[in-house]
């Protein structure tokens, strides 16, 4: 059920990207609160962090055993673990941001990431 919470979670995210590479004043949730709507030359940041959430859901979903193996469980154990050390990283970030809604609404979920992977890569095998 976890895995599912954070799927969820991780699709926001995703769908967040999907607006903001769309041209939606959602800015102050990203890349420290810096723009109201990321500029063309950013875009591809943005572009980069959809597929890293799309790759993140589809390891969530293999971990909760949700959609078949597609690496080993040696490798997706260290796919948690480097998920879950970027998301150490970014919760970092995100509380030193200076946006307040980057700061109290993007740091939970990376959070709730950071916890979930190292969980599933401790679960593991």
């Amino acid at each position: 059920m976890f895995s599912i919470i954070v799927a969820v979670a991780f699709t926001i995210i995703a769908f967040l990207n999907i607006l903001l590479i769309c041209g939606l004043p959602l800015g102050e949730l990203t890349m420290g609160g810096q723009y109201k709507v990321i500029p063309k030359k950013l875009k591809p940041i943005a572009m980069f962090s959809l597929l890293f959430q799309v790759f993140a859901i589809i390891i969530v979903l293999q971990c909760g055993g949700h959609i078949d193996m597609w690496f080993s469980q040696d490798v997706t154990k260290i796919i948690c673990y480097v998920f879950g050390l970027y998301f150490v990283l970014n919760v970092c970030m995100n509380l030193f941001s200076k946006s307040k809604k980057e700061k109290y609404i993007m740091t939970p979920l990376a959070l709730l990431a950071v916890v979930y992977f190292f969980v599933a890569a401790w679960q593991m095998k």
